[in-house]
């Protein structure tokens, strides 16, 4: 393992249709602004809930990249 750096971040992704469509979500936008992305770790799994029924799914994640200051 070379020497490096990384910078974890928390975000929040969400889905109409499933937790893995929500994890999923979150890593391609934040791949949109971030570089050399490593690992996402899920934190929390949770739904929306209305008239009785789960209408959402949330998944947070701890994403990590590379950190590079001065980039």
């Amino acid at each position: 393992m070379s020497d490096s750096v990384y910078k974890i971040i928390e975000l929040v992704g969400t889905s109409d249709t499933s937790w893995e469509d929500a994890a999923k979500k979150a890593v391609e936008v934040a791949g949109k602004s971030l570089r050399d992305l490593r690992i996402a770790e899920v934190v929390t799994l949770d739904t929306k809930i209305e008239n009785n029924k789960v209408v959402g799914y949330r998944a947070k994640l701890r994403l990590s990249f590379k950190y590079e200051p001065g980039r």
